[in-house]
């Protein structure tokens, strides 16, 4: 029979331990003895702890808060991830054409309602969301094309003003629920006006979606418009930051 114990994994030997003694008074006295372990795991030569191996110990056991904070999967990721940076919590992701509820403003004259959105690309880390717009439902490369979002609250650098939407996305570590934390305040809070004399789209914005809310008519692509960026370019800029 072969021996495959060695591809178990990492085996940790023991290789010291600490032994706390403290004061049955009425002060509250600790000592530490430290000691070594032979080859067999017995402890051998005790002594007080030093300063040295004191900080040696802090060490072992300090825990970044950063890491506590990072992104971490829920199993196997989403196949509608695109990238992620687990320390910054940034994830870049998307989504095929869909039909989706839409709330809008009073003051732009049309009502809410459920409209065909296109397939989007979404960057978001925990404070901010980034939306854009794709032409068809296939998974995009580095060099695909991306478009300007086509809605209200969307500036033209894809920035979306979440207005008073409560933001409660740095309390979750996991990517799947960060990205369904993003889609649903995207969705939820009241779209209201263009953003700085942005028109994301070839047309009239509130023409467009007046015809589409409320129909089965699937959004039509000809109203998108390129913002002279490819989906490599807001990754590298991820990477960057």
């Amino acid at each position: 029979m072969e021996d495959i114990t060695n591809s178990f994994g990492t085996y940790f030997y023991p290789s010291t331990a600490l032994v706390f003694y403290q004061s049955e008074g009425g002060y509250n006295d600790t000592y530490v003895e430290y000691f070594d372990m032979d080859r067999n795991g017995t402890p051998i030569n005790a002594h007080p702890l030093t300063a040295g191996e004191a900080k040696k110990l802090a060490t072992a056991l300090n825990i970044d808060e950063e890491n506590l904070n990072q992104l971490r999967s829920d199993g196997i990721l989403p196949n509608n991830v695109l990238s992620f940076d687990a320390k910054s919590a940034t994830i870049i992701w998307y989504t095929k054409a869909q039909f989706r509820e839409l709330l809008i403003a009073e003051g732009l004259g049309i009502k809410s309602g459920t409209a065909h959105v296109p397939p989007m690309v979404w960057k978001a880390d925990r404070e901010s969301l980034h939306v854009y717009a794709l032409t068809t439902n296939r998974k995009p490369t580095l060099n695909t094309p991306l478009h300007y979002a086509p809605f209200f609250n969307v500036y033209e650098n894809g920035t979306v003003c979440m207005g008073t939407v409560d933001i409660k996305a740095s309390e979750t570590g996991s990517i799947k629920e960060l990205m369904t934390l993003w889609e649903s305040y995207f969705f939820n809070s009241y779209f209201s006006h263009l953003m700085a004399d942005h028109n994301p789209v070839n047309g009239n914005c509130v023409l467009l979606w007046e015809s589409l809310i409320g129909s089965e008519s699937i959004f039509p692509n000809e109203f998108l418009i390129k913002n002279n960026k490819k989906l490599k370019d807001i990754i590298y800029e991820s990477a960057k930051n």
